[in-house]
């Protein structure tokens, strides 16, 4: 039982991990990443549409990205959706492909871009703080209630807050490699 305890711990943490690189990548940085486009989803026949279902995305040079919708008559709103999108984008169409020249960010918006990379590692830590809290309430349980001994309720803790460390100095890795993508200009 405490061996699938932590087994569940392990699983948590790596989906809180995961979670920070998804949430991560899409926070810009100086070159253009198509996963920025990620949110951004196209009013298709009435249905809200992902856009990489709608295109085909490519990064042909470091500051452009480039989308080639499968239906050409989709240009437009594919064009509406990204700038309503709230990325500060401005996307040009030449009937045929849309291109979305990435701007320079300016001292103050890589700042404030690093706030937000470490706002969302915080979220990832807090992820696990409570994966921890009931990974240590299943252990205090199973002693309670004798289906483990003392000793091996100890031992389990001393794991789990080793595991618990070691996945809360990933995360500020992860943000640290992240917040030295966005400063570098």
């Amino acid at each position: 039982m405490l061996d699938e305890t932590l087994e569940d711990l392990k699983s948590n943490i790596e989906k809180a991990h995961d979670a920070l690189r998804r949430e991560l990548a899409k926070i810009r940085t100086g070159r253009a990443n198509p996963d920025i486009l990620d949110s951004i989803r196209v009013e298709y026949y009435g249905t809200p549409t992902p856009l990489k279902q709608m295109a085909t995305i490519s990064v042909p040079e470091p500051r452009m990205i480039v989308l080639k919708p499968f239906d050409r008559s989709t240009i437009s709103s594919i064009e509406k959706a990204i700038i309503q999108g709230d990325l500060g984008l401005n996307p040009s169409n030449d009937g045929e492909l849309i291109r979305i020249p990435m701007p320079p960010l300016t001292e103050e918006r890589r700042r404030d871009l690093v706030k937000v990379a470490k706002k969302v590692g915080e979220e990832c830590k807090v992820a696990i703080r409570k994966a921890r809290h009931d990974a240590k309430d299943m252990i205090d349980s199973l002693e309670k209630d004798g289906e483990v001994g003392a000793d091996d309720a100890e031992r389990a803790r001393k794991e789990l807050e080793d595991l618990v460390k070691n996945a809360s100095a990933k995360v500020d890795q992860i943000v640290a490699d992240k917040e030295k993508d966005i400063l570098v200009v």
